[in-house]
């Protein structure tokens, strides 16, 4: 099915279609760049960008492109959302291939034996346990941070605002002992307050949920340790010889057009994208929460109002998932509920919690989102 006819006023999904709401694939955003048009657009001739090499060959991220870390910086001002000074910028391939290379490089420098134990506190984004499909000899997953038991050969991921919950979350574990990793993936103005700077050793973000191209498959990392950024980088050199620099071009000028929304605003609002992206996923938990009233089977997490230091205002949080827990002793199995009206979902077992949970992706067309809400409106 085209993205062009999910996104397309008025158009419908056929009540017998299976709807997926697995994953966050965050199409609910082109509405917005399409009307950007131009100012979004990036041409790239067939002789630019042909070496592997973006800056220096002897600078610690030799595959960096200089425009895409000036406009990371800019926006990390505007937003004022992490603290970057003293910190090396390592692009990446997404989160996924950032996450590789961090345990990779704090596995192999600061860890006294391996594999090194991997821990999240539950609910924890699934794609973390997945780690020992790598088979790596340096670290391996060892389960929810919360009940681990080991000592203190560890490195602890804490993801936040947390997928698939999207609750603010600490470490868990003594800051004395073992390593963080803190993915800030959804520590934007659209998803929830910001709360000041986050200033953490290793901090993870992605151009997919910040923004929404997730086709474009580009994260970085703001790393303080040096031995650890060059590590990093010498693991997505093995891995895949750098990270395309086209795609950094791209991304650079996705990054710019939110940035002069804000800087150059114009004077009605057009342009802003954190402001916009707010108003839909406000708008989408409304309807969710209306919805799941109606059915009467389940439960959605309640966020307090915060003050949010972007927006100058008290701001609820609306996340990209809803963690939906079963409140029927009849539903046995939140995935055989949904599959029984062809909606396919992400079962709580994946997120290290039980069978009564169930993740559904908000940020989706709004065709799927629509047809997700006339038919557990239809169910109830």
């Amino acid at each position: 099915m085209q993205e062009k006819a999910l996104n397309s006023p008025g158009f419908e999904i056929d009540p017998d279609l299976v709807i997926t709401l697995t994953h966050g694939d965050p199409i609910m955003f082109e509405p917005f760049w399409k009307e950007e048009g131009q100012n979004a657009t990036v041409t790239i001739s067939g002789w630019e960008k042909m070496s592997y090499y973006a800056c220096d060959p002897d600078d610690i991220c030799w595959f960096l492109e200089p425009d895409f870390a000036n406009e990371v910086l800019r926006l990390h001002r505007i937003v004022n959302n992490a603290a970057t000074n003293g910190c090396h910028i390592i692009p990446g391939a997404g989160s996924t291939q950032l996450i590789h290379a961090t345990l990779h490089a704090l596995a192999s420098i600061e860890a006294r034996r391996h594999p090194v134990n991997v821990v999240s506190a539950a609910p924890y984004y699934s794609m973390y346990s997945d780690i020992n499909s790598l088979k790596s000899a340096l670290y391996h997953w060892a389960g929810d941070a919360a009940t681990f038991k080991g000592d203190d050969n560890f490195i602890e991921i804490v993801c936040s605002p947390n997928n698939p919950d999207g609750m603010i979350r600490h470490a868990v574990l003594s800051n004395n002992a073992g390593r963080r990793v803190h993915d800030m993936a959804y520590y934007w103005p659209h998803y929830t307050p910001m709360r000041g700077p986050a200033d953490h050793d290793i901090m993870l973000f992605t151009m997919s949920k910040a923004t929404g191209h997730a086709g474009t498959r580009i994260g970085w990392a703001l790393v303080k340790d040096t031995d650890v950024a060059r590590e990093m980088v010498n693991y997505i050199t093995l891995n895949t010889n750098g990270v395309s620099r086209d795609s950094q071009v791209r991304a650079a000028r996705i990054l710019k057009v939110i940035s002069d929304g804000y800087e150059f605003p114009n004077s009605n609002g057009a342009g802003q994208f954190f402001h916009i992206g707010r108003h839909l996923l406000a708008d989408r938990w409304r309807r969710l929460r209306q919805a799941m009233e109606v059915l009467a089977k389940f439960s959605l997490p309640r966020f307090s109002t915060e003050f949010c230091e972007f927006f100058k205002e008290h701001a609820q949080t609306y996340p990209g998932f809803a963690w939906l827990r079963s409140e029927d002793e009849s539903i046995n199995d939140c995935g055989d509920f949904f599959k029984g009206i062809n909606v396919q979902i992400r079962n709580g077992r994946l997120f290290g919690a039980g069978p009564n949970y169930v993740r559904i992706s908000l940020m989706g067309s709004d065709a799927y989102f629509d047809g997700f809400i006339k038919r557990i409106t239809s169910v109830g």
